[in-house]
């Protein structure tokens, strides 16, 4: 009980976050591992892998901004435990899918894109109402570590899913592994419920040293979240529409790891299944590593170098990267070279995680769920692209679509010379 309390209630909500974001990633996207099972199954084109994984990053990104107004509107507690519960379930469905409608590819298909829809809309308002209670919850000036940390649980997430899933596919089937992993969303949402809350000053372990550290330095909030008009502004805020454009290209880069990557491997570079769900881990392994240290890197910046700068030093350095390492990993001739390579690329875009979400906090004050809500539907909009995506792969081959991230990325750093990061009020 002593080392319990010896943990700031803080980050023990953080810790709880944490789990969250493991869990959502982890169930969120087993499909891209699933999906050569399913290929193999009922024949899909790339194109058509492209619709159905296109179906989610749809519904996810039209519904960021109605998903940060329900995550203001009922609160973290109460928001995060109702989408925790309706991944349990909709991932249960996913293995039901191509038999609810029709037994032919199809019906498969269609099937397939519906829950899959559902799956995305469900997901939207995650880090939007956790960037909200980040900033009740964290001192003035330290949000990009625990923003950071979340990325960190999302990349293990991810990490996880490979050998897990794979492991799952191999031993029960693909739509056994749904059935295996589903239960989680509904234990991660009841463990949320039982001891998340909106403020410190609802939690029955906080201290008053700890809500002086808390509220000591940040400006005055409660006046101004009840202004009206606040989700307008952000919808035409300048610098919040940059950061939305930035994030835009970083997430073009996000999502071929994220929904791409496994059948990159097994298609394009030649390695078996159960070698795949290996190499897997190793990029979101990387990413977990890179986006820890690049949340601390930003908050230490800001402390000692001002927002702006703190802020778009870690996010510029950290696309360029990303362009650079994505070129040479998939010119790279050796295989293990080039997993090398996109591994130390996909951590680069984690690594500016932080840098983004820290932003929009600055920027916003009191409304960062509408700033967030407005900045991730430009990081979501990335994944309409999916389609695109599968249609190049056919035409184009593996190695000019995953080159075409490098462009994005150089975009996206050059973006950040044009972000004013002003704490709201200034």
């Amino acid at each position: 009980m002593s080392g319990a309390r010896a943990i700031p209630v803080r980050y023990r909500i953080l810790g709880v976050l944490f789990v969250l974001s493991f869990v959502n990633y982890l169930l969120r996207n087993n499909l891209s591992i699933a999906i050569p099972s399913i290929q193999e199954e009922f024949s899909f084109t790339n194109a058509e892998i492209g619709w159905i994984l296109g179906s989610f990053n749809f519904s996810y990104a039209l519904a960021q901004i109605p998903g940060g107004i329900f995550g203001q509107v009922y609160g973290p507690r109460r928001a995060l435990t109702f989408i925790a519960v309706s991944w349990g379930v909709l991932t249960l469905l996913t293995g039901f899918a191509p038999s609810l409608m029709a037994a032919s590819a199809a019906g498969a298909m269609v099937s397939l894109i519906v829950i899959r829809f559902l799956l995305g809309a469900t997901n939207a308002p995650l880090f939007t109402t956790t960037a909200g209670a980040f900033a009740n919850w964290f001192p003035a000036g330290s949000w990009a570590f625990p923003n950071a940390a979340l990325s960190v649980g999302l990349a293990l997430g991810q990490a996880a899913i490979g050998p897990i899933v794979t492991m799952l596919i191999i031993k029960y089937g693909w739509r056994e592994s749904f059935y295996i992993l589903a239960p989680l969303g509904l234990l991660a949402g009841a463990w949320w419920y039982w001891y998340g809350r909106d403020r410190p000053a609802q939690h029955p372990a906080i201290t008053a040293e700890e809500m002086q550290l808390i509220e000591g330095n940040q400006p005055p909030r409660e006046a101004v979240a009840e202004e009206p008009g606040g989700w307008r502004r952000m919808l035409v805020h300048r610098d919040v529409l940059l950061l939305s454009a930035s994030y835009f290209c970083m997430c073009y880069v996000f999502y071929m790891f994220a929904q791409w990557l496994f059948m990159y491997l097994v298609k394009a570079r030649g390695f078996s299944l159960l070698e795949s769900g290996w190499l897997y881990v190793l990029p979101f392994a990387t990413g977990a590593v890179l986006a820890g240290l690049g949340g601390l890197t930003c908050d230490a910046l800001c402390k000692r170098i001002g927002a702006t700068w703190g802020c778009r030093l870690p996010a510029i350095v950290g696309l360029v990267l990303v362009a650079v390492l994505l070129i040479a990993g998939v010119y790279a001739s050796n295989p293990y070279v080039a997993v090398g390579l996109l591994s130390l690329c996909f951590g680069f875009t984690q690594f500016t995680e932080g840098a983004y979400w820290s932003a929009s906090t600055y920027v916003a004050g009191p409304h960062t769920t509408a700033a967030t809500g407005v900045m991730n539907t430009g990081g979501s909009a990335a994944g309409f692209l999916a389609p695109v995506v599968g249609l190049m792969v056919d035409q184009l081959g593996w190695l000019a679509t995953l080159a075409s991230g490098s462009v994005f990325a150089i975009v996206g750093a050059v973006l950040w010379l044009l972000i004013r990061i002003r704490p709201a009020g200034q």
